[in-house]
């Protein structure tokens, strides 16, 4: 329904994310007064599901969190059960940890800019059409996700919700000849990688700005994946005075609850935060591998060891393709130097206390916490995705952006609809983490309006 003072606009979900949810914006004489992501999803209740089981069941149990990046559950699950047993990994499965999250990398990149992300920049309307117009891409896409695919399949056992990996390790290891056999892919997969990088390239992106600080682990001598410590970079520019350990992640990120939502927010030191592959780039693009960084530079990105940051959310899909760029070489590098371990997994006896883990899923920072009896049984239990994290920050990029379309030329419904739903895929959310998207509501009043209109 639209009529002069006010305006009430309806979406019945945001297509090309995972998930389903509610906007509002509120339009008050042409300022946006309030942008809402209002997620009614219920509760999914993973953190009341582990309490009470085996120390040894949250990698599997979480893996369910998330079809998409299962591999990532699994990494913070097992890295926060061994901190609490106070147990170390031999560098050979943390290698073979890191080629599982790769082919995870791969998949999930892959899927996004392909399927979700490049039909905004070509003006279609999804995949499908888009495959109509551009097969030979999509083509590409899907080759490279299933790259990424056999790397989780064989390292995991399967592609969706791994059940090779265990506490301390995996339940078996690949022989050499097993991972050489996937080389070839590889090769393939990082020409592709490659093509990926050059063709996002040609997209146009609008001017934007991510008016957030920027939150990503990182590690001495490497691009952070599977594990670190958090850092900030402000969003002035700055960084914190100093990264922070794991064990005090939820000291600086505060979840709170918002009436319109039944997915937390978050705030880093009481401010707003983004994670994800800006934030990465950000902190630790200097460590990204050479070949990476060239495609960085060829990809207008800038050379982060000369200070490149990129905070337009709209070019975070460049990000992801050199990112892209960067799992398969290193996937190629890990298995050239790959022996297998004597044993495929350390033992993790159960301990007394409380563990904290965190990586880096392909949509940002993932946390968990949990608190172990001397049996090992889960007394709690704290999983915090990146896109719970992100939703306070896409909020206000709604809300900029919003303004700044209606201050320029006042777009008609389907046009504000179109804007806001690309302006959320920007940020890949996965909402199945968190909870779900999109409905929109565009509420308008003037002073002059008589009676308003209620969302």
């Amino acid at each position: 329904m639209t009529h002069r003072g006010s305006r009430v606009l309806h979406v019945g979900s945001l297509s090309r994310v995972e998930g389903e949810g509610a906007l509002s914006l509120h339009v008050h004489d042409g300022t946006v007064t309030d942008a809402r992501l209002e997620i009614y999803e219920p509760p999914r209740f993973f953190e009341a599901f582990l309490r009470g089981r085996s120390y040894t069941e949250p990698p599997d149990i979480t893996a369910r969190v998330c079809g998409i990046c299962p591999v990532a559950y699994q990494m913070s699950a097992c890295a926060a059960i061994e901190d609490a047993c106070g147990v170390s990994v031999d560098p050979v499965i943390r290698d073979l940890r890191r080629l599982l999250y790769c082919g995870e990398w791969i998949e999930s990149q892959a899927l996004h800019i392909y399927l979700l992300h490049a039909p905004d920049f070509l003006g279609r309307p999804s995949a499908i059409d888009l495959a109509r117009t551009h097969r030979a891409e999509v083509e590409r896409g899907l080759r490279l996700k299933k790259a990424g695919n056999s790397l989780m399949e064989l390292l995991g056992g399967r592609a969706i919700h791994p059940v090779n990996v265990r506490l301390g390790g995996f339940h078996r290891a690949p022989a050499r000849t097993e991972l050489r056999s996937l080389t070839e892919e590889l090769k393939q997969a990082l020409d592709d990688a490659w093509q990926t990088v050059r063709w996002v390239a040609g997209f146009e992106f609008p001017d934007a700005s991510v008016e957030a600080d920027l939150l990503a682990l990182t590690k001495p001598g490497t691009y952070a994946i599977e594990g670190g410590t958090p850092a900030v970079l402000r969003a002035d520019g700055t960084t914190s005075s100093s990264s922070f350990p794991v064990r005090d992640f939820t000291e600086h990120v505060v979840e709170t609850h918002v009436a319109h939502s039944t997915a937390l927010h978050s705030r880093l030191d009481g401010r707003l935060h983004l994670t994800g592959s800006l934030a990465r780039f950000a902190i630790s693009g200097r460590l990204l591998s050479p070949v990476a960084l060239e495609a960085a530079v060829e990809a207008g990105l800038g050379d982060p060891r000369e200070g490149a940051v990129c905070r337009n959310p709209y070019r975070s899909i460049l990000v992801r393709a050199v990112e892209t760029v960067y799992a398969v070489a290193e996937a190629l590098r890990i298995i050239d130097g790959y022996e297998p371990p004597a044993r495929p997994y350390t033992d993790v006896p159960p301990v007394a206390g409380v563990g904290h883990g965190a990586t880096e899923a392909p949509r940002g920072l993932l946390y968990h916490r949990y608190e172990l009896d001397a049996d090992g049984i889960v007394k709690s239990a704290l999983l915090v995705p990146p896109t719970a994290q992100n939703q306070g920050a896409i909020e206000d990029d709604l809300r900029r952006l919003a303004q700044r379309a209606i201050g320029e030329h006042d777009p008609d419904d389907d046009e504000l609809t179109a804007l806001c739903e690309r302006a959320i895929r920007n940020h890949d959310p996965c909402i199945s983490c968190s909870t779900h998207f999109l409905d929109l509501t565009v509420v308008r009043t003037s002073d002059t309006t008589a009676g308003g209109c209620d969302v």
